[in-house]
């Protein structure tokens, strides 16, 4: 008995002695604020004193007023707000200048006399754009808190809030604090290139994840500088990817470069690890998914501490963030020199222009003895852009009304420029006309040439450069290919308006689309390429190599391209119904009927199809999602957006070894481990896309439950059980033949195998979406099928289908003009399922 006392003693005093060389953080600066409230109130064991009573706080309003609830809210801080009917500011005096803290705290408080709901505001600092255009109308969830790190370089910082359109502001609390120097740096390694980036004390920070790995909700109470760290579970890829593991915070052994403040000893005490360590396949990885802002870089902390070896320099992986490789063969031990000992390291990623997901992975490298790999926290903040701002392209200055000096001023300077340079703007006008009319004499008599891939091209000179940078091989020459029609940059201006932003369709990860209108009258749609993204100029290649060759019902249609003044702009035929996802949630588009759904499921499996197999050798489209699949006026399905498609194996080949490509969601699973494509892994993606069209909701929410965040593990738990009519979208329920949706669900579960040799193949996808129609059309009880098998219809032959066989010709020079004949072959081929109501 008297040993077993002994140990919790020894625990205290290693406690005691392991952290008493850390003196507990106390902010210079610390001003908790309760906007609105008449007296103190106490959150998270902090104390938050009405900003009507702070004596070091400077409050300017116009016409505000004060909001309050005595009914149920989130917490007490959230009881009362201020209310603002102009623009109002509150000015805090700093003592210690450096990084702070600001954290904001908005609930629109119900029945409070004021519609908070529906106030429309800004909110800025002396120098940096926190939030603009916010509404909590546009907000999916009822209560927001906002983290953000400013660096104060002066004696006061001003918080601005301007209600906009006539509407108010409003804000719960604030918080001001102080931050260690040593807690944010000033430099990062930037990634994608690799390289030093320095400057970040002069930007500003907005903490949108930050997450305690296999560690449970950590608040104020167990961070000594008030940070909030949420579990990591609802952004894994792979829920099943990773294991938690968790030891006694006491043996966390911190080193002098790592404090407490760095993160609590906590969050170092547990961590995720490979769910199947020692598995076979070592390209094997965890990955976390976030949804972020494409048009903003993020800082990104990752923190380590082995915690699960038991020995020194056992433990060797790698560590991604998007597709770039951050930290190679990282052995913990050897930079500790001991275990339990935290490591953190911070990047800068600027590659999130081109997608709205970042992605963070680990996973073992290939000389470790063992194959395990591990994480214990994870810190992401977006970093403010060129305009100062956290939130759009607006400065601050063009946000707050200008003083009358200030304008009197600037009227001055423009007066005086205005008056010098009208002679040359007159000058410039004549010489742009004449060049203008030189320009487009030439442009009639040759529209339809092929890219200049090496001539006077500076894009693809800018290719040719980067691919000699990277080491990879060069490309291949198309200047004798036929790639459509080569349009000026000038036409392009001309059909868009001048890329009018009331004609943009929206947005991808190679760029902006607008609607355009050609000289003869033909709608289009029009891509401009992001040209600082290397990534877009392979992109925007492989869209022209790829839809030069391929002419398919089923299939967008590139009209040309425009390779001038350093753009890449394709020209497609437009669509005028737009993307899938739109008419199944997001929008107030009428909903789809289930035949619809089936029509332009089966359309897309044509276009797939016909990639799989209509060509000499197979395309692999490798992004299938629901954005891709694009519809014209009579709703008619094309798949579309080539840019990341590879060609597929060759007859001795199973696969083609290539870095994984796609959209987080509709990635094939055995894909991502191995990094081995076929294309069963379209296959995986449609199947996405089924369950997509049939539930109506993203493939990836991580605001839902745990289990419900990916569509393809959560549908699949009620196709397994036979009840798939449970999560189908309300607007279908007793408008669908049973015998339909049975055979469409055994379809899309059959896509999402885990494995891609149990997956059928698109031929076969496409044969069964064509029966479950026909059961639609048709009583159930003449077309009730005998067999449920989703890999082929009784009574068909597995064949190839004729109109693929059409589709070859056009490419080997068949004028290709008989589009009808793919609908005439398919029906002779569906011959005895045929409605004789047709279709």
């Amino acid at each position: 008995m008297k040993e077993m006392k002994l140990v919790p003693l020894v625990l205290i005093v290693f406690l005691f002695v392991r952290h008493g060389t850390f003196a507990l953080f106390t902010p210079v600066d610390n001003y908790l604020i309760a906007c609105g409230s008449s007296k103190n109130v106490t959150f998270q064991d902090r104390i938050f004193v009405p900003d009507s009573e702070h004596s070091s706080l400077v409050l300017k309003i116009d016409n505000s007023s004060i909001a309050s609830s005595n009914s149920s809210v989130p917490s007490p801080i959230y009881q009362s707000a201020r209310v603002f009917l102009g623009i109002s500011s509150y000015k805090f005096g700093i003592e210690q200048k450096g990084r702070h803290w600001l954290r904001l705290y908005f609930y629109a408080i119900p029945k409070s006399g004021q519609n908070l709901k529906s106030a429309l505001m800004s909110v800025v600092t002396d120098d940096f754009v926190l939030l603009n255009n916010f509404t909590f109308n546009n907000y999916n969830g009822s209560y927001m808190s906002k983290e953000y790190a400013i660096n104060v370089t002066s004696n006061t910082l001003t918080l601005t809030f301007i209600p906009l359109n006539n509407s108010i502001a409003f804000i719960n609390a604030i918080e001001v604090v102080s931050i260690p120097d040593e807690v944010l740096p000033d430099q990062a390694l930037a990634l994608n290139p690799t390289a030093p980036f320095s400057g970040l004390s002069e930007l500003a920070l907005e903490t949108v994840y930050r997450l305690n790995m296999g560690g449970p909700l950590l608040t104020a109470q167990n961070d000594t500088l008030g940070r909030t760290w949420e579990n990591d579970v609802k952004y894994l890829h792979v829920n099943s990817s990773a294991v938690n593991v968790s030891v006694n915070p006491a043996i966390i052994k911190y080193p002098i470069s790592v404090t407490p403040e760095t993160a609590p000893n906590l969050v170092y005490a547990s961590a995720e690890m490979m769910g199947n360590a020692n598995v076979p396949v070592v390209n094997f990885n965890i990955t976390w998914v976030f949804t972020v802002d494409r048009n903003f870089t993020y800082f990104v902390r990752v923190h380590f501490c082995d915690i699960v070896s038991m020995s020194l320099n056992t433990l060797v992986f790698n560590l991604f963030i998007n597709d770039d490789t951050a930290l190679p063969s990282l052995d913990l031990s050897s930079i500790t020199n001991d275990l339990s000992v935290p490591y953190y390291k911070d990047f800068v990623s600027n590659s999130s222009v081109d997608s709205d997901t970042l992605t963070v992975s680990v996973g073992p490298d290939t000389v470790a003895e063992t194959t395990n790999a591990t994480i214990n926290g994870l810190e992401i903040m977006k970093i403010s852009n060129k305009f100062r701002s956290l939130d759009g392209p607006l400065s601050v200055e063009s946000l707050l009304p200008s003083s009358p000096s200030k304008n009197i001023n600037v009227g001055i300077i423009v007066g005086s420029i205005v008056g010098a340079v009208v002679v040359m703007v007159v000058i410039g006008l004549c010489y742009c006309f004449l060049v203008a009319r030189k320009s487009k004499t030439p442009q009639q008599g040759h529209p339809w040439l092929p890219l200049p891939l090496y001539g006077n091209s500076q894009t693809m000179t800018k290719m040719s450069t980067t691919s000699q940078k990277s080491g990879t091989a060069s490309c291949i020459s198309l200047a004798s290919s036929n790639l459509g029609r080569l349009f000026m940059f000038q036409e392009i201006l001309d059909a868009t308006n001048k890329f009018d932003e009331s004609l943009l369709l929206g947005v991808g990860g190679f760029g902006r689309v607008y609607k355009g209108t050609l000289e003869d009258g033909t709608n289009v749609a029009v891509k401009r390429g992001n040209s600082r993204s290397e990534q877009g100029i392979a992109e925007f290649r492989t869209e022209i190599e790829m839809l030069s060759k391929l002419r398919h019902r089923h299939l967008v249609s590139l009209i040309g391209y425009c390779d001038e003044r350093s753009e890449m702009i394709l020209v497609y035929e437009y669509m005028a119904n737009g993307p899938l996802r739109s008419h199944l949630y997001g929008t107030d588009l009428p909903s789809l009927s289930w035949k619809q759904r089936l029509e332009i499921c089966i359309g897309a499996a044509r276009g797939l199809h016909y990639l799989h197999t209509g060509a000499a050798q197979s395309i692999i489209h490798r992004d299938v999602k629901t954005t891709n699949i694009l519809l014209d006026e009579n709703f008619v399905a094309k798949v579309a957006d080539f840019g990341l498609s590879k060609t597929g194996p060759s007859l001795d080949q199973t696969h083609v070894s290539t870095a994984v490509k796609g959209s987080f969601g509709y990635l094939d699973p055995e894909y991502f481990r191995r990094q081995q494509l076929t294309e069963k892994s379209d296959v995986y993606s449609f199947g996405v896309v089924l369950m997509e069209v049939l539930c109506t909701r993203p493939a990836l929410n991580p605001v839902l439950p745990r289990e419900q965040v990916n569509i393809a593990e959560w549908a699949m738990t009620w196709q397994k059980k036979g009840m798939l009519d449970q999560v189908m979208d309300s607007n279908l329920v007793g408008k669908v033949n049973p015998a339909s949706l049975k055979k469409f669900g055994e379809t899309a579960e059959k896509c999402l195998a885990e494995h891609g040799v149990d997956r059928p193949s698109m031929g076969d996808v496409l044969w069964n979406l064509e029966y479950a129609l026909q059961l639609e059309e048709t009583s159930s009880a003449l077309m009730e099928p005998e067999d449920n098998s989703t890999n082929h219809i009784p009574g068909i032959p597995l064949t190839p289908l004729e109109p693929f066989d059409n589709s070859v010709s056009m490419i080997d020079g068949g004028n290709g003009t008989d589009e009808d004949g793919e609908d005439a072959a398919t029906s002779a081929v569906f011959s005895q399922l045929v409605n004789p109501r047709g279709r």
